[in-house]
């Protein structure tokens, strides 16, 4: 006759807490929250961020666009371009200079071109008090908006904005307040 082990596995404490343990995790189920979080309501109406956001979103083509470069003559810059700005402030601006001789301007002036193009973009922030927008650098602990850089073109340099007739308006200004460029853009149908 054959006799049977009584005790296939040795028991321990340490296979006893291991069993309750896996146990409750198998039973357990994540219960709601007590109490929601309060938010403060999203503002939606005319002057909110969010009207800000929906009238600047999409895509825009580009009418004109002048250099003021300090202690040079004004520069019209024939050039044809496309600004994007999307649900989440995202802002691309793209503009492709044809004639190489405004190009070197341009480059004289402190806005660098690669292959013939004007290329910015980055997150943003809507400021409404002041009616900017702020590129967002990467790494940075806040907004920059020193001014320091004196590219007119600067990624640290708001971008003052007005919508009129249609017509979005992106200018960025010296320290003193001045127009350094002036971009207006049309949204794209």
């Amino acid at each position: 006759m054959m006799k049977i082990p009584t005790r296939l596995i040795p028991v321990t404490g340490a296979c006893v807490a291991l069993a309750i343990l896996a146990f409750v995790a198998v039973g357990c189920e994540s219960a709601p929250r007590g109490r929601p979080i309060e938010t403060s309501p999203i503002e939606t109406g005319a002057g909110s961020v969010t009207s800000a956001r929906v009238a600047l979103k999409g895509r825009w083509d580009l009418v004109s666009f002048d250099v003021f470069p300090p202690g040079r003559p004004p520069i019209n810059v024939p050039a044809q371009g496309t600004l994007l700005y999307d649900d989440f402030g995202n802002l691309d601006m793209r503009l492709k200079v044809p004639d190489p001789s405004v190009a070197e301007r341009l480059q004289l002036a402190g806005i660098p071109l690669k292959d013939g193009e004007i290329a910015t973009s980055g997150r943003t922030a809507i400021d409404l008090q002041k009616r900017t927008l702020t590129y967002i650098m990467e790494g940075s602990k806040g907004l920059v908006a020193s001014s320091a850089s004196a590219a007119p073109l600067a990624a640290d340099r708001p971008r003052h904005w007005e919508y009129a007739d249609g017509v979005l308006t992106l200018t960025t200004k010296n320290n003193d307040g001045q127009p350094l460029s002036v971009g207006r853009w049309k949204k794209a149908e």
